[in-house]
């Protein structure tokens, strides 16, 4: 595993939250689990957690990037992410029922932006800002002007 490691407090719903994200994404496995800590694994991404009670909340200010392929894909993880208490923002990003940021994002969202036909990229930008959850079909429309 990385050197790096994303820690996430818990205020008691560790175990719930290990068993949310080991089964939403398809590539994960819990490395340990007691009732104070956890290891996981998500995609090939450690995850430590810990139930610490309610001091801290998490916030926008640090989300999970999800790069997709497919429509599919990114209808896949928006849908999972945001079930059962989970709340859509805009522009690719979501929390989940425990309160963590999530973006869930097209490959071909940047490969748009980074365009450099530069009134293609912002046709693009335009018509994301009006988005929740990111159409792959409604930015190919956009591009093409």
């Amino acid at each position: 595993m990385g050197k790096i490691t994303p820690f996430l407090w818990f205020d008691n719903q560790l175990e719930d939250a290990v068993k949310f994200y080991t089964g939403v994404f398809k590539d994960a496995h819990v490395q340990s689990i007691n009732p104070m800590t956890a290891s996981f694994v998500l995609e090939g991404q450690e995850f430590m957690g810990l139930n610490a009670g309610p001091m801290f909340k998490f916030n926008e200010a640090i989300s999970f990037f999800v790069k997709c392929e497919t429509q599919d894909e990114v209808d896949y993880y928006w849908n999972a992410l945001i079930a059962d208490g989970g709340s859509e923002g805009q522009c690719a990003w979501l929390k989940d029922k425990f309160g963590v940021s999530w973006q869930i994002v097209p490959n071909a969202l940047g490969r748009y932006l980074g365009d450099s036909d530069r009134a293609k990229a912002n046709r693009v930008m335009q018509a994301m800002f009006k988005m929740k959850k990111i159409i792959i079909a409604d930015l190919d429309a956009a591009a093409a002007g």
